[in-house]
């Protein structure tokens, strides 16, 4: 009876494919990856925390290229000897960074000099910014480290444990055959049993992650201080995982140089842990420049400009008050007009004889005045036989004159009281 025991995990068969003449990079795929999701954590941790959403996207325009920037010339500086040595790749391969090679030291740094630009831009606490982002960052790390999974490369010294990792001879498009063949396809030929050091930095990183956020969620942190610890718990981790590995680096006294920034970095992040503010920022200070923005006080040529609208105002002023007195007039010319209609209107009476024709017209000549005068006129009797509707009719158009003069003052006085509305200064 024999018994079969699981062990060792393969090594991908290569880690570039081809989408036609595009060639797609799993260390490339897995860093833009990270780096979304860092961008998403951040964004929504930004906003629980009192910002605007919205923003971390506007810092990492500087960040991201910084970091990438940074992240490489770190490589080159610790790694120099693979690029300029004797017998080196040269520039052009120091510049291929999709060939894989960056320093997550100089990333950070560097990318922490353009989110401190954008922030001073942005008139929002660096700190603050730091502390939304720090979760997303290490958790980015980890899905890098899948990159170098995919590349055979960032491995540890030979092992026999059961969860040991195995590297395959590669043959690139050139027929040459290595470990390190990044466009290489595997040939099937194990080259050796190695312990799988980025796994353990992958699961270190989601370690730090999860312990992050409950930190934060436990206590009320801030000014930078979880940013500090995001720092110091992955250069510890960092610090034992250098101890593992054996692939090529620069040693400084038979020590990986990485092992010597880990301890640096751990060090100054415990300093500033102990010495950073308590407590957190005000959600009101991570508004930024653009929900502060003074209101600006008047110069001398908004002055000016206002100085000619306020006299075209008092120009506007007489015009409006000259409408308004034309509005009145019509308005007492309208009974007038009315009681001339009214007149034409009704029906023709019977036309009556000379005589009385002659006797009504200066009746109706002296009713006018009767408004003005306290006695009323003598009116000459009608002559016998005449109906008195006659008579009576040249005393019904006086008594109609006078109602018709009534409304005109009403009218008057409603214009008035709309003029006092429209101009206040009438009132005073």
């Amino acid at each position: 009876m024999t018994t079969t025991v699981l062990a060792y995990f393969p090594s991908p068969p290569r880690g570039v494919w081809h989408l036609g003449p595009v060639p797609i990079r799993a260390y490339a795929l897995f860093i833009i990856i990270g780096i979304v999701v860092a961008l998403l954590i951040g964004d929504r941790r930004w906003e629980a925390r009192g910002g605007e959403r919205g923003v971390i996207y506007d810092v990492a325009l500087w960040a991201v290229p910084f970091g990438l920037i940074g992240g490489r010339l770190y490589h080159l500086v610790t790694d120099w000897r693979t690029y300029f040595g004797e017998g080196g790749a040269g520039l052009g391969a120091a510049l291929r960074i999709w060939d894989g090679g960056l320093g997550i030291w100089g990333a950070v740094a560097l990318g922490g000099v353009g989110a401190w630009i954008a922030c001073q831009r942005r008139g929002i606490p660096l700190p603050a910014f730091g502390d939304a982002i720090a979760p997303g960052i290490v958790l980015a790390q980890a899905i890098g480290r899948l990159g170098n999974y995919f590349n055979q490369e960032l491995f540890g010294r030979e092992t026999t444990l059961p969860w040991g990792l195995e590297i395959f001879y590669r043959r690139d498009p050139a027929g040459f055959v290595d470990v390190h063949s990044l466009d290489g396809v595997s040939t099937g030929q194990l080259a050796m049993v190695v312990q799988p050091t980025f796994l353990y930095e992958l699961l270190w990183n989601v370690l730090v992650f999860v312990a992050l956020i409950y930190l934060d969620r436990r206590f009320t942190i801030g000014h930078g201080r979880l940013f500090a610890l995001y720092v110091a718990g992955y250069c510890l981790g960092r610090f034992c995982i250098e101890l593992l590995r054996d692939d090529a680096a620069t040693h400084i006294a038979g020590i990986r140089i990485n092992s010597f920034t880990a301890t640096f970095v751990f060090i100054g992040a415990v300093v500033y842990l102990m010495l950073a503010p308590k407590g957190r920022e005000d959600p009101a200070t991570l508004g930024g420049a653009v929900a502060e923005e003074p209101i600006p006080e008047p110069t001398e040529e908004m002055v000016t400009v206002s100085a000619p609208s306020a006299a075209a105002a008092a120009a506007e002023e007489p015009e409006a008050t000259a409408v308004v007195r034309e509005a009145e007039a019509a308005e007492a010319d309208a009974p007038e007009a009315e009681v001339a209609v009214t007149s034409e209107e009704e029906p023709e009476a019977e036309e009556p004889e000379a005589g009385e024709a002659e006797a009504a017209e200066p009746e109706v000549e002296e009713a006018e005045p009767a408004e003005l005068e306290p006695e009323k006129p003598e009116t000459e009797q009608p002559e016998a036989g005449e109906p008195s509707s006659q008579a009576e009719e040249p005393e019904s158009q006086a008594e109609e004159l006078r109602e018709a003069e009534e409304p005109s003052s009403s009218t008057a006085a409603r214009w008035r009281s709309r003029l006092r509305r429209l101009n206040p200064r009438s009132r005073q």
